[in-house]
């Protein structure tokens, strides 16, 4: 084995373990901002991880810079969508304080 498919296999351990963890407290963990919080951990760091150690094992050059942008996009999108998430959950609980931030 390579140096460079160590680190991809490490990567990728490392990326998988984070998905189940952040499955397995989605399942466990009670009320919804828990398990928003749970899952914010699966989208920017299990799945990027994944992706990167993807790109390391691709090797250098246009694929392996693909798939780092794919796991950017992927960490950027999955705060994003965490954030408006929450803020719904907020507002459809406590109709009161989407009247106070307007």
């Amino acid at each position: 084995m390579t140096p460079r498919h160590v680190a991809a296999l490490v990567l990728l351990v490392l990326g998988v373990a984070a998905l189940l963890l952040a499955s397995l407290a989605a399942v466990v963990l009670p009320g919804p901002y828990a398990r928003l919080h749970a899952l914010s951990a699966a989208s920017t760091l299990g799945a990027p991880l994944c992706m990167l150690a993807v790109a390391v094992e691709t090797g250098p050059g246009r694929a392996a810079l693909k798939l780092v942008f794919i796991g950017v996009v992927l960490a950027v999108g999955g705060t994003v969508g965490t954030t408006a998430l929450g803020r719904t959950t907020v507002l459809l609980n406590d109709p009161q304080h989407g009247e106070a931030d307007s």
